[in-house]
Order: structure tokens, then sequence, then C-alpha cells
């Protein structure tokens, strides 16, 4: 509905408030009094009286991050945080990475278990059987590698003479070590460890199963000290023009055999190799400690004696030391060199591989040798030869 102003003498204002009554001075003009009507139209919006706080408030606020901008510790501290929130941030997307590619790894057995047994064992094989396989090839491979063979013999012990007669009979399946694809097979025959006595049968040409029948005899061995020795069956592969290859060997502790009986068995060759996995040549020799002795010969005596130095482990020994033996021009006919190469053992005795003679009443090529010698007088000849069996003479 309209409503009327009441209309106020500009002289008299009264306060907002409880304030007194104010009045105008004196002479000042007056208004004269008038009648306001207002209409039905609403009142313009009145602007709120705190916006100029508002105002103020942020500009403060603008001022104090001006302040803080350009200060420098600020500087640094605000770079610090912003690198520490990214290397965290960094890390966590790695860790999140690696977890998720764990997740795709693996395999969950139990959810495997609905789809049958034949995704199951693609999933996880039976571990029992590839074990049983890996045994079998295990055990053909060491088959394989040790079937060289084997060997048949006989053993009889004489306790009235303190004999033992030991027979090789045969052997059987022996690998072939000739270009012919066979072998020259013969048997060494000694007892451990003094190897002093030593029997070989004959040379069978081109077989992988000779057939021996050939009876040794160790005599004067009593029965208290023939328990203590190993016997050895040593086969060989014969080279007439290189050392002989050992195909294998038997070895028969006596200690654990019945001497009372008749003793008639086959037994496997075992693969021989010397320490450090070294293969053993010819009469059991291992690549060892060879030095060469060389004697001065006078009818039968030995007059002077010279020793090279130890060559230790190996089967090619390299010298290069000379000696020298004064002997008067007229006994020149009379004597005669005997060289022998020896395996040092350190323990033991010392044992000869093989030896030559030089002199006059040698022959082939040590008799050449020693009147090539003589025929050029201070003059060094150097000649290769062939070591023989070296005798059962004394052991130095």
């Amino acid at each position: 509905m309209p409503w009327i102003e009441e209309a106020v003498h500009p002289r008299l204002r009264r306060a907002t408030g409880d304030g007194p009554v104010t009045q105008e001075p004196p002479g000042a003009s007056v208004a004269p009094p008038t009648l306001a009507v207002a209409t039905t139209a609403p009142p313009e919006p009145v602007v709120p009286t705190h916006w100029p706080l508002l105002h103020g408030a942020l500009l403060r606020d603008s001022l104090l991050c001006d302040s803080l901008i350009r200060s420098p510790l600020a500087v640094v501290c605000i770079l610090t945080l912003s690198c520490c929130f990214c290397c965290i941030r960094r890390f966590f997307r790695k860790r999140r990475g690696k977890d998720a590619k764990k997740g795709k790894a693996a395999v969950d057995i139990k959810s495997v278990q609905l789809l049958g047994n034949a995704y199951k064992d693609k999933v996880q094989p039976d571990t029992q059987e590839l074990t049983e396989h890996m045994e079998e090839e295990e055990k053909e491979e060491k088959t394989e590698a040790k079937n060289l063979g084997r060997l048949q013999y006989r053993l009889e012990y004489d306790f009235n003479q303190n004999t033992l007669s030991v027979t090789v009979m045969q052997a059987e399946d022996l690998p072939a070590l000739d270009m012919g694809g066979t072998s020259d097979p013969y048997v060494k025959v000694y007892l451990l460890p003094d190897k002093k006595k030593k029997f070989e049968t004959k040379v069978h040409r081109k077989t992988l199963n000779p057939v021996f029948n050939e009876t040794f005899q160790f005599k004067q061995v009593p029965y208290s000290e023939i328990v203590g020795k190993t016997l050895v069956f040593a086969i060989f592969d014969f080279d007439r023009f290189s050392k002989h290859d050992q195909i294998g060997e038997v070895k028969v502790a006596l200690c654990q055999i019945d001497l009372a009986q008749t003793i008639e068995e086959w037994k496997d060759l075992q693969s021989v190799e010397g320490e450090g996995g070294q293969r053993r040549f010819d009469d059991g020799v291992v690549a060892a400690d060879p030095y060469v002795k060389i004697a001065l010969m006078m009818n039968g005596k030995r007059l002077k004696k010279k020793k090279t130095s130890i060559k230790k482990c190996t089967l090619n020994p390299y010298y290069n030391e000379s000696f020298t033996f004064e002997v008067p021009f007229e006994q020149i006919q009379k004597v005669n060199l005997v060289v022998t190469v020896v395996d040092y053992d350190r323990i033991g005795t010392s044992e000869p591989i093989g030896k030559i003679v030089l002199g006059c009443n040698a022959t082939g090529t040590e008799l050449r040798h020693w009147s090539d010698m003589l025929a050029s007088p201070r003059r060094p000849i150097a000649q290769w030869h062939t070591l023989k069996e070296p005798e059962d003479d004394k052991k130095d």
C-alpha cells in the first residue's frame, strides 16, 4: 500500500541513535517543507558499508606476497619444497609400476585349478618327474664315460712257497684307440706300493677282445706282506712310434679277498688319471718330477756320476745342462756313458723311466752318436734317442 514519509524540519535533525538533537544556526537558509509521497516501486539497492574494509584486506595480502617473493630465503624454501614434492611423487609412481608388474607376473595356482590338469601342468610342471629324468641322464653319461671294457683274471696263493700266481685270462669290449678302429692291447701286472717286480703280456694286434692266458708269479712274498699290497692290472695300447696310451686298469686289494681259495672273476676297467686330472702313460708314470742321471762306466764299474736338476710335474722336461768328464784318450775306447731318466719320488724310491748307453760297445743310433763325437772333438753333437726299458739296477 502507498506510504507517506513524514516531513522533518531541516533545522531539527535527530540522530539515528539516542544522542541529542542538534539545531541549525540562525541565518541559515531553510528550505520550505515538502511532502514526499512514495510510490509502490521498491527502494534502490543499498551498497554495503563493509566493502571498503574487504578491499583493504586484499590489498594488504597482495603486499605481503610481494614482500615474500622478493625475499631470497623465501625463494630457496619454496624451491626446496617443490623438489621434495617432485621426488616423492616420482618414487610413488615407480613403486606403483613395480607392484603392477609383480601382479601381472604372479600366477595363482588356485585359480588355475579350474582350468584342468593340462593347463596346471603348463604352469607348474611335476618336479619329481624332472628330477627322475635328470638322474637317468646323469647315469647314462657316467656309463658312457666309464665304458672301457672289462678284464678276466685268476689268483692263486701257495702258502708253502709264499708265491702268488696271477693269470691274465682275457679282456673284452676295449675301446678303439687306433685309426683303423682297433687297438693293440697288452697288460702289465705289478704290486703296489713297491712296483719293483713287473710283468707284461704279449701284444695282441688289432683286436678289442684279446685272449692272453698268461701266468706270472710273485715269489717269496710272505702272507703277512701280501695282504698289505694291491695287485694292479694295467692295460695299454701299443704304439711303435710314440708313448703307449693306457686304456684303463683294475686294482685288487689283496686284504679284501680270501687267498686260501682260487679267485677267478671279471672286473670292469677304470679310467686312470693322475693328480690334478693328468692322464697316466705307459707303466703308470704320471706327469711327475723327472731328472737325468749320467754315469761314466768302465769295465762294469762306475767311475763318476752326474745329475741334472729336477723338473716338476711335466712329461716334456727341458734341461739344457752340460757336464764334463775327463777321460784319457787311451781309455776312450774302454768307457761308456749310461744316461738314465728317473722319476723323482720324495717319499719312496725314485723309479727309472728309461735309459740309453753311449760308447764303442753300443749299437744303432747310440753308436753313431758316439762316433760323431769322436770325429768332431771340442764340438757339441746333439741327437735324439729312444729310451729303453731300464734294468733293475741300484737306485740312487
